[in-house]
């Protein structure tokens, strides 16, 4: 095991010279926002749709590294993604964030997804934080009451609506043939979100409904039995596929404990702690193999592909468990282990790059683009976001 300080500084190596750097190249000077797509082959294309999902992730990115590393250069960026944010992604007559946009600020998929609502008000109370616009809160607030007054029913949160909030198919958040009506991983993102609005107002309205989320998760969507996570669900919480998403299930894990300490309740904390200890114990012994994270397991059979979010989360969610409970040595060097994997396969060394979206087997990547609406600085820049962070005062 290598000192910590060490593994900790190395990350912060990776953040401040390849993944800064990267994201800054990407800015859109002509019509706002971020480019929307970096080919497998490094090919950018600047008239690429820009994902909504994609802006918000950027802004939370330059925020928080802003935050933790106070070069107002990063402030900057983040004012960027904001500016484009509030004049583009945001429907002014009907309320809430579209999907996606034409490379030139025009909607281009006006779906209005909870989770795209979420990440927006995630990335603006990150945002308000770093900059402290008030305007930025204020949309989070309207964002927050919209998912509140339009987005739930009496068992949860809906997903998916057209642009005026009538239901429709949840196709964006369904795979595995399936299509659910509510999703582990929107409510993961929904929680997450008003972890951070919460956060930075400590409104007891934003606490209730974290709460009732964390009441969701250990009752509906968490499988004492099977100790894991079930990922699609009808409407009534009813599991509809035998999934173990071993990436999610983890980053469940620590951004579950990290919403205790920020909700800081103590008969919260009291019952959901051993289930974030269950899912990282069962995390480590089943799905870390050969220095890295695999996939997933539908029906038992596991993918053995190595996705670029699934392994950050995991250095993530590793350390978390170490921290929580530091007799377990062993989650601290699956995280440094997993780093090592991380520069050694997943990291694109060529120049221009950032990270492959995945490897196989054998570490080999997959020719999938470097840049869309999905793949973004949000998991990898966080990584190394808390692996600063919570290694800043260990002795």
């Amino acid at each position: 095991m290598q000192d910590i300080k060490a593994f900790a500084a190395d990350v912060k190596k990776h953040l401040t010279e390849t993944i800064i750097p990267f994201w800054e190249k990407l800015r859109d000077e002509e019509y706002g926002g971020y480019f929307g797509w970096l080919g497998y082959d490094l090919e950018l294309d600047k008239k690429a749709v820009k994902g909504c999902i994609l802006n918000s992730r950027i802004l939370w990115f330059f925020s928080n590294a802003y935050l933790l590393l106070k070069d107002e250069c990063l402030l900057h960026e983040a004012g960027h993604a904001w500016k484009f944010l509030k004049e583009y992604c945001v429907d002014r007559e009907n309320g809430g964030v579209y999907w996606s946009l034409t490379y030139d600020g025009k909607p281009e998929d006006t779906t209005k997804h909870t989770y795209n609502q979420a990440f927006a008000i995630y990335a603006l109370s990150s945002y308000y934080d770093a900059s402290g616009d008030e305007e930025a809160l204020e949309l989070a607030w309207g964002l927050y009451r919209l998912i509140e007054a339009k987005c739930r029913d009496k068992y949860g949160y809906l997903e998916a609506f057209n642009v005026r909030f009538e239901p429709e198919d949840n196709d964006k958040l369904s795979e595995n043939g399936v299509m659910a009506e509510k999703t582990m991983n929107t409510l993961l993102h929904v929680f997450e979100a008003y972890t951070e609005l919460y956060r930075v107002t400590k409104a007891p309205e934003v606490g209730k409904n974290i709460k009732y989320m964390l009441d969701l998760i250990v009752d509906k969507i968490y499988n004492p039995e099977l100790g894991r996570q079930e990922v699609f669900f009808d409407r009534t919480w009813n599991s509809l596929i035998d999934l173990y998403s071993y990436g999610h299930d983890i980053e469940t894990a620590w951004l579950v404990d990290r919403g205790l300490d920020v909700l800081d309740d103590a008969a919260y904390k009291k019952r959901l702690r051993p289930v974030t200890k269950q899912i990282t114990r069962n995390i480590y012994d089943r799905a870390y193999i050969d220095h890295s994270l695999v996939n997933e397991a539908e029906n038992g059979i596991v993918d053995t592909t190595r996705v670029w979010w699934v392994q950050a989360e995991a250095v993530v969610g590793f350390l978390n468990g170490w921290q929580r409970s530091p007799e377990h040595s062993e989650y601290l060097k699956a995280a440094e282990d997993i780093w090592e994997y991380i520069k050694e396969k997943v990291v694109d060394h060529r120049d221009g790059s950032e990270w492959f979206w995945a490897v196989d087997r054998e570490g080999r990547p997959l020719e999938k683009p470097i840049v869309e609406s999905w793949k973004c600085p949000y998991h990898n820049g966080r990584m190394c976001i808390e692996v600063i962070r919570r290694t800043q005062n260990v002795a």
